[in-house]
Formats: structure tokens, C-alpha cells, sequence
């Protein structure tokens, strides 16, 4: 992967990355910098590509600041956290304003690429592009880390540009300014005022950077690159497989899982099976515990007594007999009222008023504790094991903000967000160590706690809550998925009118448009086990496709061919490219009401005098046409509510 690390990459890393971390931090009301501190300095290698540097220096006898640096060999990419660590047998002098990035960005013309991450509505997952010509802030709301700003943007100055991420699955805080050479940055945990008790380790936000020369689409397809090698997690010593997930969604009647039982369950799988089609995942979702009808009654962490008399063994056994993995859901920060947990452990939990006085059905699981995270873990540990879950699916649906405020005391501002984020992640780490080969699925009511510090343990298999067979919006959601977070899941299903493309929320069986629409590293196919013959050929046809498919969007750079607008009239496409195999593919999709009939297709990234073997993946039609013809324009006929999806290779003399 040379071509992500040229010399020019590396000088401008050089420039920009200064020698020391430019951590800052207010301590007993003096502003210092870690620089000014004249820090020990220790280097470790971690393997052939990655060296850490430990930074360390004494805030006063009984305070310590460390920073930790990992510099890459194989990218030009750097990323730091900072710690203070008290080891005194008092409270701390007051900490404030802790920046793990307080300094100059320098190059001329900078301009901002950021998002406002899932808003939980249609509204979310949009980019904007400003100049930094007045200070510009980005913080999300809720105590969730991306809802309303998403902690992944691009500064893109004459010449280069800088990939930057935030890793805080709280309130965390980015402000740019203009500066007389760039712009300058400060990003820290939004609310940050305490005294660090004895023993207490407080830390910053995780920060990351690539630099490259160019533009957006040279940008974009090396934080790609570096996030599939050193930020996706690893299972069997690699990165994730394509994976297709499959599950019984409103069994007995009911509209989600609450309904789910060992006999449906078990019947639904063996009716996949026997109908032909093999998923690699089988997906029990919210509601598999006792909880009287309502999903959101969590709190009582065993499998319904009435329902699941043998526990969730028997299904887990049965996935493993068909060579299927399992995925199990959670949502153990979140205890509602009169449940196990509420009940008999009230001590674990933090309570918060509403506005009239009355207490919230909510209760937040204080991960910061640590007898609280060791016997959190401990329980769901003994699920999965029993369960032979593979996928621990932990899912967040409440704000945890409120919670945090009302708490806290006037010298521990910030201090309650800061141990749960040190617990939360704590405890993902303990259920990988204790189950090797463990998948983690963050999901906050869909994307909304997607940061780089979680991405490091999870993928988000499911990245919203909102559009689901809203096909314009799925198409925005990709875009934004595709650019910064490359492993992701999709549903097939449709929620519009075949006809007019008016959105109903009414689900109807998956057609050839909408799983064109659901490529991505990972698919939900929505087929039921008691759909018509003709739902099953089809699902038969498209999953060999979309495996195919799947695998080159993990091998291949990206390139959005089109803008998104979630709009029924539109064209979508989009390309990938995997330029050391020279293959890759392309897919154009005509949305319900688009007047248009041909799309002028223009690929990037191809080899112009080489010849390549295009083949629909659709008809199976195959044609040779140079890499400059695939660029300078293919004129591509769709009729509305329609796509093509083809593969290209170049052929070799």
C-alpha cells in the first residue's frame, strides 16, 4: 500500500504533527501545555508498522499527565489520548479544560467537511463544506457521540488534505478557528471541570489524523485503507466477512421480538434452511427476556422463563449444527423501572428527575463503578457463553447526559461521563478477552455512538433507526457510511409504493431494486420464512451477487459517482476500485420518479490504455472497453426504479 504512504504524504505529516502531542489542560487555575512541561520521552515498537511514544510529566507531586502516541509506518497517520493519573492519597487541585488537540493546523484555504452524524430523523447524515473563515463548533447532543455532529471530518487546505477523528462515546467538543497560517483546532470532552479523586485516572477524547496530498477522493480512500487495516477489528486474525443476517421479525403476532420463542425461532431457521437459502447469521434481537410485551422493559437480564423455558442453548445449538453464528442483543446501560436490576440493585444505578419533579422510568447503569462493571460483565458474559452467541449486539436508547448533570457535584463536572466512558469501553474489551473470536455490533439507537474509540471494538450492523426501505435516504446514509466507516450492514426491505415511490412504512417483501439499493459489506435479507415462493428465487439470485459484491467493497477504494439528495428523481452511483488487482465494479440505480432514462457514466481510477472486461452481474452480458472509455463516459440506460450492478477486471496479456 505504498501509494497511501508517499514521501510527500509523510512530509506533510511531519509538518503538521509536532514532536509533542499538542495536549493542553487548566490545573490549579494555571494553563499549561504538555510541551512546557518538558516531558519524559519513551518509544516501543508494537509490531513492524506501529511505535508508541509515552509522554509523561508531573502536574505536582501527586499528579501525573501521560499522553500516548502511536505513529504508523504503513500510513501516514497518528492518533494520542492523554491521562492524568492521581496517586496522591487527596483530591486533586481543580482539572479544567482538557485538549487532547490544542493547536495549528497550518496550510492556506482551509476548508471544513463535517456531518450531523444520525439525527434520528431524516434529516441525519448530511455533510457540509465550509470555509474556516469565522470559528466554527461541533458537539453532539444528549451525551451520545454522534448525534447532531459526527466525529469524523476532513480539513482540506490548497494542495492536501487532513482526515481527523474524534474517539469519545460521549460529549465531545471541536472547535476550528481561522488562524493567520490555517486554522487552529481545540477538541476535549465538552464538560470538564473536577478535582480526580485518589487513585482516578481522567482521560481526553482519543484523536486521529491522516494527511494526504489531493483532494477528497485520494482523502477519502486513504483514511479508508487505514481504517481497514489498523481500526476494523480483527476476528480469526482478520478483518470481518461479508455477512448475511437473517431473523423471524413479529413473531405470535407481535410487531418486534417480544414475541419470539425457542419453538418459532427454531421452526423459522429450519425453514430458511429448507427453502434454500443459508444465512451466516441468525439475529435475536430486543425482547427475548421477560418483559411483558414491551421491548424497552430491560433490566432483567435472563431469557423469559415462559418462552425460552431451556434458556437460548437449544437455538444456539441448533445455529452451530447449521454452521450459522448467533447474534444476541443487549442494551445493559439502560434499567427501567421495577425490573431485577431495579429491584435488587438499585445501589448500580443513577436516577434523574424530569422537569415536574417526576422520576424517569429510566435508569442509567453507573459503568464508572467498578463492582458495577465487573458484575455487568460477569452476567452477560454467562449469557453469551450459554447462548454460544457469537455477535454481542449492545444497543443504547435513552440519554445518558441528564443523568450525568444531576449526579455530579460542582467540582466533579464531567467526572460521572468520564469513568462510564472508561467502563463502557472496559467492559466490551473484558467480553472479547473472555470469548476470543467475539464480534461486538454498536448500535445507539442506530449510529449514534459511532466514534473512533468504539469503532476500534465494534461495527455498526446497524447505523440507523430511521429510512429503512426509504431508498433515497439509504442511499444519503451509504454515502456517509462508505466515506468513513467502510464495514456497515443494510436491509433489503422496502417501505415504499412500488409505484409511486411514496414512503408508507408499511414493509413489503424485498424486490431486484431494493437489495441493488442494500449493497453493502453486510446485508440483512428481510425474506420471511413464510414468503411466497418467488421472494425465495429471488433472494437465491441477489445473495450470490451481493457476497460478490461485498467482497470488493472491502478490497477496493471508493468513489461516489453521484450526489445524494435523498431524492425519488435522482440517479445513484457509485464505484469500487481495487487498483492492485485492477478489478472492482460499479452499480447506477434509478430511483421511483427519476425523468431521466440514461445516466453518463464516468468511472475514476482505471488504467487508461488498459483493456477491461465489464460483466453485468444482472444478465451476466459481458463486453471489453478500455479504462479511458470507462472514464470519459459510458451512457448507462435505466428505467425508474431500476439499477445495474457490473464487475470489471482488467484482462492481462
Amino acid at each position: 500500500m505504498r501509494r497511501y504512504n508517499l514521501p510527500g504524504d509523510r512530509a506533510l505529516l511531519k509538518n503538521l504533527r509536532a514532536e509533542i502531542p499538542p495536549v493542553s489542560l487548566t490545573y490549579g487555575g494555571r494553563r499549561m501545555a504538555l510541551a512546557e512541561l518538558s516531558p519524559k520521552i519513551e518509544r516501543e515498537a508494537l509490531d513492524e508498522t506501529r511505535t508508541r511514544t509515552l509522554f509523561s510529566a508531573a502536574l505536582d507531586e501527586h499528579m501525573t499527565l501521560r499522553v500516548e502516541r502511536v505513529d504508523y509506518a504503513d500510513f501516514p497517520a497518528a492518533e494520542w489520548t492523554a491521562f492524568v493519573e492521581n496517586h496522591g492519597e487527596a483530591p486533586s487541585a481543580l482539572l479544567e479544560d482538557f485538549c487532547v488537540f490544542d493547536g495549528a493546523l497550518r496550510g492556506e484555504n482551509p476548508v471544513l467537511l463535517r456531518g450531523n452524524g444520525d439525527t434520528c430523523d431524516e434529516s441525519g447524515y448530511e455533510w457540509f463544506r465550509e470555509p474556516v473563515t469565522a470559528p466554527i463548533a461541533m458537539q453532539p447532543t444528549d451525551g451520545t457521540s454522534c448525534r447532531g455532529a459526527f466525529p469524523y471530518m476532513r480539513l482540506c487546505f490548497d494542495g492536501f488534505c487532513v482526515n481527523l477523528a474524534v474517539g469519545w462515546p460521549a460529549q465531545w467538543r471541536a472547535e476550528f478557528a481561522p488562524a493567520p497560517d490555517g486554522a487552529q483546532l481545540r477538541v476535549r470532552q465538552a464538560r470538564c471541570r473536577m478535582v480526580v479523586r485518589p487513585g482516578e485516572t481522567m482521560r481526553t477524547p482519543r484523536m486521529a489524523l491522516t494527511v494526504s496530498e489531493g483532494g477528497d477522493d485520494r482523502a477519502r480512500n486513504l483514511w479508508r485503507r487505514w481504517y481497514l487495516a489498523h481500526v476494523l477489528p480483527r476476528t480469526d486474525g482478520g478483518p470481518p466477512e461479508p455477512r448475511c443476517f437473517m431473523h423471524l421479525l413479529g413473531a405470535a403476532g407481535m410487531p418486534d421480538f417480544t414475541g419470539a420463542t425457542e419453538e418459532n425461532q427454531l421452526h423459522a431457521l429450519n425453514e430458511t434452511l429448507r427453502r434454500g437459502l443459508h444465512p451466516d447469521v441468525w439475529w435475536i434481537d430486543a425482547g427475548w427476556y421477560p418483559c411483558a410485551g414491551v421491548w424497552t422493559t430491560t433490566g432483567t437480564w435472563k431469557p423469559s422463563p415462559k418462552r425460552f423455558p431451556r434458556g437460548l442453548a437449544p437455538l444456539g445449538a441448533r445455529c452451530a449444527e447449521a454452521g450459522m453464528e448467533m447474534l444476541l442483543w443487549f442494551e445493559p446501560e439502560r434499567v427501567r423501572e421495577n425490573t431485577e436490576w431495579d429491584r435488587e440493585h438499585p445501589e448500580w444505578l443513577l436516577f434523574h428527575n424530569e422537569p415536574d419533579g417526576s422520576l424517569d422510568p429510566n435508569r442509567l447503569v453507573n459503568l464508572g463503578d467498578p463492582a458495577v462493571l465487573a458484575a455487568v460483565t460477569d452476567r452477560i458474559d454467562a449469557i453469551l457463553k450459554e447462548s454460544r452467541a457469537s455477535i454481542y449486539r449492545q444497543d443504547f436508547n435513552f440519554d445518558p447526559e441528564p443523568f450525568w448533570v444531576q449526579n455530579e457535584a460542582d467540582d466533579r463536572v464531567g467526572a460521572l461521563e468520564n469513568l462510564h466512558v472508561q467502563g463502557y469501553l472496559a467492559l466490551w474489551d473484558a467480553l472479547r478477552a473472555r470469548n476470543p473470536g467475539l464480534w461486538i455490533d454498536s448500535c445507539a439507537s442506530g449510529g449514534r455512538r459511532n466514534d473512533l474509540e468504539t469503532m476500534r471494538r465494534a461495527v455498526p450492523l446497524h447505523y440507523t433507526d430511521v429510512g429503512y426501505g426509504n431508498h433515497p435516504i439509504k442511499q444519503k446514509q451509504h454515502r456517509q457510511m462508505f466515506e468513513w466507516l467502510p464495514y456497515f450492514r443494510a436491509h433489503n426491505m422496502n417501505w415504499d409504493d412500488p409505484e409511486t415511490g411514496e414512503y408508507s412504512r408499511k414493509n413489503r417483501l424485498p424486490d431486484e431494486y431494493s437489495d441493488l439499493v442494500a449493497m453493502a459489506p453486510a446485508l440483512t435479507d428481510m425474506t420471511s420464512f413464510d414468503a411466497p415462493d418467488e421472494a425465495f428465487a429471488l433472494s437465491a439470485r441477489m445473495q450470490p451477487l451481493w457476497r460478490r459484491a461485498a467482497k470488493r467493497m472491502m478490497e477496493g477504494d471508493y468513489y461516489p459517482l453521484t450526489e445524494c439528495r435523498k431524492s425519488r428523481e435522482d440517479f445513484y452511483a457509485m464505484q469500487f476500485h481495487d487498483p492492485d488487482r485492477g478489478r472492482g465494479f460499479f452499480e447506477v440505480i434509478s430511483n421511483n420518479r427519476n425523468p431521466n432514462r440514461v445516466y453518463p457514466l464516468r468511472l475514476k481510477g482505471l488504467s487508461p490504455k488498459a483493456l477491461y472486461r465489464v460483466s453485468d452481474g444482472l444478465t451476466g452480458e459481458t463486453v471489453s472497453q478500455t479504462g479511458e472509455a470507462l472514464m470519459g463516459g459510458v451512457e448507462i440506460e435505466l428505467s425508474p426504479r431500476s439499477g445495474k450492478l457490473c464487475f470489471y477486471e482488467e484482462i492481462k496479456e
